[in-house]
């Protein structure tokens, strides 16, 4: 189906978007900030949080628009575990914090996958995060930021192994704020041993919609509503690339999908309620 031809539920506004791609990048983009935010606007997005794997997105989320937020993505291009990054982006007004994504080891290993083909051209050295099982040294600081300015810790492209030992920490060292990036993506080894440690750390889980165009049906993040609980769902679109659709395009079927599969009830609590609590102290 013509995904522009689809109407949005009539619950669809006043929502929030946990994660956007923008231009300028060095990956294609289907527009700069200031239009992609007018393009989610359209689409029943109050809320937009911009994401770049080359960086910060604090500065431009500020000239972007009211409601848009922006974040620091913890690859190499900014040092990797750099605790100065993560102070600069919380007192620019930053909410997010990401962990490495092309910089990952988990990303590396699967850059031949097909859902990572939307990266592939892009490359930053590695920066590693977990060791034998323990979250490295380096990191204890980056989480002690996260904690003291109240800040989303987001997994990036970790593994969801990798991710129960970071929030673990996390969670320990006292972040109150924890999501998984797109955790059902098949090169993150998603695992019912992961889902219950997750679940028990009260751990967000990021349903989207570019990651379901890109992984197979049994993949889909919508198949987390029967798996996880579902106050513990929330949404980002992860939209942004030009080599695949465009918001208009792309969030009214799934939108419809969402609500098909959780009822409209659930569905709006996660795309407007949920997200925002996660996001904003």
């Amino acid at each position: 189906m013509d995904g522009s031809a689809m109407t949005l539920p009539d619950w669809a506004f006043d929502m929030v978007d946990l994660h956007a791609h923008a231009s300028p990048s060095l990956l294609p983009r289907h527009g700069d900030d200031r239009s992609t935010v007018a393009a989610e606007r359209a689409q029943g997005f109050r809320t937009v949080v911009l994401k770049a794997h080359e960086g910060s997105t604090v500065e431009r989320a500020a000239i972007a628009g009211d409601d848009v937020y922006g974040g620091v993505v913890l690859n190499s291009a900014v040092g990797g575990a750099s605790p100065d990054a993560v102070e600069v982006a919380a007192r620019l007004g930053g909410r997010m914090v990401w962990m490495p994504t092309v910089s990952a080891r988990t990303h590396k290993a699967g850059a031949t996958s097909p859902e990572l083909s939307v990266h592939r051209g892009f490359e930053l050295r590695p920066v590693d995060v977990v060791d034998d099982a323990k979250l490295r040294p380096e990191w204890f600081d980056v989480i002690d930021a996260v904690a003291a300015h109240d800040l989303v810790l987001a997994s990036g492209h970790l593994s969801a192994a990798e991710t129960v030992v970071l929030f673990t920490e996390a969670r320990r060292r006292g972040v109150q704020r924890l999501m998984v990036n797109h955790p059902k993506m098949p090169f993150l080894g998603w695992s019912d041993e992961a889902s219950d440690a997750l679940a028990e750390l009260g751990a967000y889980l990021e349903l989207g919609i570019l990651p379901d165009l890109l992984s197979p049906p049994e993949s889909s993040s919508l198949t987390l509503l029967d798996t996880y609980p579902t106050s513990l769902l929330v949404f980002g679109a992860d939209l942004g690339h030009a080599h695949h659709p465009t918001p208009a395009a792309g969030i009214a079927p799934w939108m419809r999908a969402l609500e098909k599969r959780a009822g409209a009830r659930t569905a709006e609590r996660i795309v407007k309620i949920t997200s925002r609590d996660l996001l904003l102290p």
